[in-house]
C-alpha cells in the first residue's frame, strides 16, 4: 500500500488536514474514484476510507448514487465546518481553493 508523501523535519509527520479532508478532497475532485483508489490516494488503509465516508454520508457531507455497478459521489459545498472556530464557513472555503490548480510562472 501506498504511505503518505510527508516532507518531513526531524520529528515534524503531521498535516494540516485531517484524514476526513484529505478523502473529502478526492471525491470533490474526481467523484467516480472507487475508495480503493482514495485509499491509495491519501495513504489509509482502504478499511480506513470506507469508515470516513460512511461518517461523511451520515453527517450529509457527501452522498452516493449508484452508475451501473460503481458508485458516484457528490460533496455538499454548502455544509458548514463542524468545529466552533470555523462553523461560519463552509465545505468550499477549504475545498474550492484546493481543486484549482496553481498556474507556474
Amino acid at each position: 500500500m501506498a504511505k503518505k508523501q510527508i516532507a518531513t523535519n526531524g520529528s515534524q509527520n503531521w498535516t494540516f488536514l485531517s484524514n476526513h479532508a484529505h478523502v473529502l478532497v478526492c471525491i470533490a475532485k474526481q467523484s467516480d474514484l472507487r475508495l480503493s483508489e482514495v485509499a491509495a490516494l491519501v495513504g489509509i488503509r482502504e478499511r480506513t476510507v470506507h469508515r470516513i465516508v460512511h461518517e461523511l454520508i451520515d453527517a450529509g457531507y457527501i452522498s452516493v448514487t449508484k452508475d451501473g455497478r460503481n458508485n458516484v459521489y457528490s460533496v455538499d459545498l454548502d455544509k458548514p465546518l463542524r468545529h466552533p472556530l470555523e462553523a461560519d464557513h463552509n465545505i468550499q472555503a477549504i475545498i474550492a481553493p484546493l481543486l484549482k490548480k496553481v498556474r507556474r510562472a
